[in-house]
């Protein structure tokens, strides 16, 4: 089997294009070009080998499912769910991505170039070694970083339709780890409870210094100017958020 693949999933169900990806991924492909993709769900499902997915078209929710190992890079928007569960690899979306990105993601990264919807990076937590990311140049909607427990959320504000605020109402809400960091500062008017903002220590530099330049790479952007901008930072105040609602 060839190394690069071309798939043309005009009219294709989810399910058939689902297992020729599989089957070409098995048969060694390590390149794979899909075009006319129009809503297809669960492309890159629990894929776990070093492959590069190029998507031309909107790919449907669920967009790299408990992916492991994947570099997918979506020319257009995405729809909800992108990273569901995702434990390595990379998603890279020149875009908007819908609702509910990130959730409950355990480790690889999510750049997104543009806006994002509601509940990005919920229940997201680091595991062992791996420490997820998620990146939005745009603007992120309400409950940001839910409930979340680990790893790192950088939201620029850049691309966004309305860039006063940058994310929506309850930013944080119910947050027992992990950092956010925000370009160009946070609007205290859209905390959830029991989150603190701060400015940058020397040792958040050098992280968001890489995270940056990653993204800023993959996506044409300059590093240097983002880097040059303010940024403040969100982290939890308990790990224990809500603890006093349960005991009596």
């Amino acid at each position: 089997m060839e190394d690069r693949i071309r798939i043309d999933a005009k009219g294709m169900h989810y399910r058939a294009l689902n297992e020729k990806i599989h089957a070409v991924v098995a048969g060694g492909a390590t390149e794979i070009d899909l075009y006319n993709v129009n809503g297809q769900r669960y492309i890159g499902d629990g894929i776990k080998k070093d492959v590069r997915i190029t998507i031309d078209g909107v790919p449907g929710n669920d967009l790299g499912i408990f992916m492991d190992g994947p570099l997918i890079t979506v020319n257009n928007n995405a729809q909800d769910a992108v990273g569901n569960t995702m434990n390595g690899g990379k998603i890279v979306v020149r875009g908007m991505a819908g609702d509910v990105c990130g959730y409950g993601m355990r480790g690889g990264k999510l750049f997104i170039l543009k806006d994002a919807g509601y509940r990005i990076g919920i229940h997201m937590k680091g595991y062992k070694a791996l420490n997820p990311i998620i990146v939005i140049g745009g603007n992120a909607g309400d409950f940001l970083a839910e409930y979340m427990a680990g790893g790192v959320i950088v939201l620029l504000r850049m691309f966004g339709r309305d860039n006063s605020s940058g994310a929506g109402d309850y930013l944080g809400a119910g947050m027992h780890g992990g950092t956010v960091y925000v370009r160009d500062g946070i609007d205290r008017q859209k905390l959830g409870k029991g989150v603190a903002v701060s400015e940058l220590t020397e040792a958040d530099r050098p992280l968001l210094e890489g995270i940056i330049t990653e993204y800023a790479a993959d996506l044409g952007l300059d590093a240097d100017r983002i880097l040059g901008e303010r940024f403040e930072k969100l982290t939890p105040l308990s790990t224990r958020p809500y603890a006093k609602l349960y005991t009596y």
